[in-house]
């Protein structure tokens, strides 16, 4: 397969809607061909998207301080924001379209990623993404959220989601795409159900890990399994979005970025 596009927006956090423009302008050249596949790789400003399946109940009650967007991926309610590294793959899919092998591939791209820094991420069936399975941590830094103390001292954790999926697939081409939190803060998540999901809590690289983890350090990383798992011979970077959106696209997202 040929080589995979990577456009880096950089350290600088991107509105929602601006990205999704973004997005819509590369889908769409990708979609009549005149563009490689491609992955937007960035961070957000603190933003809530809720997927097709999202419950009332699992929306953020009064003003979560972020805004709260209907998008049309799969999956339920969740948030973006600093600290995690978002990833808009912009793929035409090989037909017959298999969506769920290519989101095996993206959750192979993020667990291979969480190796990288000796965390041990798995699947966890019936639910989508890169999973820490329940277990205990010591009582010098509990991991990720919704711990609770055990007879023995340590901390007793849940299922835990380190890396999100939410996908759609129109006129062949993928869009949204995944989610790695890295060193975000995880309160955000205590104002909805993450995912619908109420028996398990999320978790980020830095807090498995006991040190910061940032999204410039898991980006080369994610870029190299990402390409690897869908089967590239290569990939090469490009910082500019004119590059695959096209110099007539306009708007903060959409301008250079250095």
């Amino acid at each position: 397969m040929s080589e995979l596009v990577y456009l880096d927006l950089g350290p600088s956090p991107v509105g929602y809607l601006d990205a999704w423009e973004l997005q819509r302008r590369v889908h769409d050249r990708r979609a009549a061909d005149e563009i490689p596949d491609s992955c937007i790789l960035l961070e957000h400003e603190p933003v809530y998207t809720a997927g097709k399946r999202t419950a009332a109940s699992d929306r953020p009650i009064g003003d979560p301080g972020a805004p709260v967007f209907d998008v049309d991926r799969g999956g339920k309610i969740t948030w973006h924001g600093p600290g995690q590294l978002t990833g808009y793959p912009i793929i035409k899919l090989h037909q017959p379209v298999d969506v769920v092998a290519y989101v095996r591939a993206l959750e192979e791209a993020l667990i291979r990623t969480c190796a990288d820094f000796g965390v041990v991420a798995t699947r966890v069936e019936g639910r989508s993404g890169a999973w820490l399975a329940s277990g205990q941590a010591g009582t010098g830094g509990q991991a990720g959220t919704g711990g609770q103390a055990g007879a023995d001292g340590l901390t007793l954790l849940p299922d835990r989601k380190v890396g999100a999926i939410g996908a759609r697939v129109a006129r062949g081409v993928t869009m949204h795409g995944f989610a790695l939190n890295c060193d975000c803060d995880l309160s955000w998540f205590d104002r909805i159900v993450p995912c619908g999901i109420r028996d398990a809590s999320v978790t980020t690289l830095s807090a498995e890990v006991g040190r910061p983890v940032t999204v410039a350090e898991a980006t080369p990383l994610m870029r190299r399994h990402l390409a690897e798992v869908l089967g590239y011979s290569g990939w090469r970077h490009t910082a500019d979005p004119a590059d695959l959106a096209g110099r007539e696209a306009t708007g903060r997202a959409l301008s250079a970025v250095p």
